[in-house]
């Protein structure tokens, strides 16, 4: 039995962000009888529970600002090691995920060395290239990164544009790295598009079917929604804009709404949070296109669910993003104009066209984004 313990993500069940999405999937979709997972989760309460026949370990984490991440890494790191001194493994997995305990690896490496075990790491994106963080953290991202390539075992990458920059960019370490992007599935949701959580999630927001377009995600700077809510309120469509995601009465929404007024625009719809994974399919697949702004970050799951839901995806044209869309998808740029002309194109299209589209998104999905593909990938690395 190879024990793998999985540090970083925010744990499961999963509510939203990539890593926990991640996790939720690996873990779901296991088939090695020789595998027994352990993922760490934020808790208001150090405890333990089973989902997915994975041993999670809840770990409560003191509100202490930015370095609330590095705390909780930290203390899951050190709960596995206290873990496998009760149970000895042979040759146990630590999988990283994101480069923020930097700094302390050469010391946790030591301690996870004695008892046999391996350090695993994915670098993420460029964490210090994020906006929401000043000089300082920034510097301290970058730093920590290079300390993580130093010290990890191996590196997984879920972007080959990631792979390429670990590589040239830490080159006097040589990398041990490999590449497995994250999975998502191109199944219908089983909901009915009159079924009554359908209905009644459209009428508490006004939205119909199919006259709105879509964006999900994390409600941060660096995924561009400033230019995505001025090019659409620039756009001439009559279509709705739903946005799902996990809006607070924060500075940078108290900026977007000063700066460029969009509560004065109807078409324009912030709907909360939306945790039901077949709703949320639904909504996906009910949407005239899916709009997406993220420029950091490797492969994102929030635009493979869309590839793999949304016949009309409409992405900020990046390395990240034309690996992972290729030709199944319409691109745009930050200059002004460019989205909300695009977005009056995808506005005009024919069924023909949109369900070409759709179909060349969900082969490019099952050809090199399944999530079964990529829970064997990760088996065959964790068993190696």
């Amino acid at each position: 039995m190879r024990d793998i313990f999985i540090i970083g993500s925010k744990g499961i069940p999963a509510k939203y962000g990539g890593f926990e999405t991640f996790v939720d999937q690996l873990t779901r979709h296991k088939k090695s009888k020789d595998i027994q997972y352990h993922v760490a989760c934020m808790a208001d309460k150090s405890c333990e529970f089973s989902y997915q026949d994975s041993h999670c370990f809840g770990m409560k984490v003191p509100p202490i600002g930015p370095a609330k991440a590095v705390w909780y890494d930290i203390a899951a790191f050190l709960y596995c090691i206290r873990y496998l001194k009760k149970h000895p493994s042979k040759e146990p997995v630590i999988y990283i995920l994101a480069c923020r305990i930097g700094p302390f690896m050469c010391i946790l490496k030591h301690m996870l060395k004695r008892l046999g075990g391996k350090i695993y790491v994915n670098p993420d994106g460029h964490e210090w290239m994020r906006a929401k963080w000043n000089k300082a953290i920034r510097r301290y991202w970058k730093f920590s990164e290079k300390l993580m390539v130093k010290h990890a075992d191996l590196l997984i990458c879920d972007s080959k544009n990631i792979e390429k920059y670990i590589k040239n960019t830490y080159q006097k370490y040589q990398p041990n790295t490999t590449f497995i992007a994250y999975g998502a599935d191109v199944a219908s949701s089983t909901l009915a598009d009159t079924d009554e959580k359908l209905l009644d999630w459209y009428d508490k927001w006004q939205l119909k079917a199919h006259e709105y377009y879509l964006i999900v995600g994390r409600f941060v700077p660096e995924n561009n929604y400033e230019t995505m809510i001025r090019e659409f309120m620039q756009a001439k469509t009559d279509k709705k804009l739903a946005i799902i995601s996990n809006v607070e009465e924060n500075p940078f929404y108290r900026k977007l709404q000063e700066e460029t007024g969009f509560e004065k625009d109807r078409r324009i719809v912030f709907c909360q949070t939306v945790y039901d994974e077949q709703l949320l399919k639904k909504i996906r697949e009910n949407a005239w296109g899916y709009l997406h702004g993220h420029e950091v970050g490797g492969t994102n799951p929030s635009l493979l669910e869309a590839l793999g839901s949304t016949k009309v995806n409409l992405l900020l044209d990046v390395g990240f993003n034309r690996e992972v869309g290729e030709d199944t998808a319409l691109y745009w740029k930050k200059d002004k104009g460019s989205l909300a002309q695009l977005i009056d194109v995808a506005a005009d299209l024919d069924d023909e066209e949109r369900n070409r589209l759709g179909k060349a998104a969900k082969a490019r999905i099952l050809a090199a984004y399944s999530q079964e593909k990529i829970a064997d990938a990760y088996e065959k690395i964790f068993l190696a």
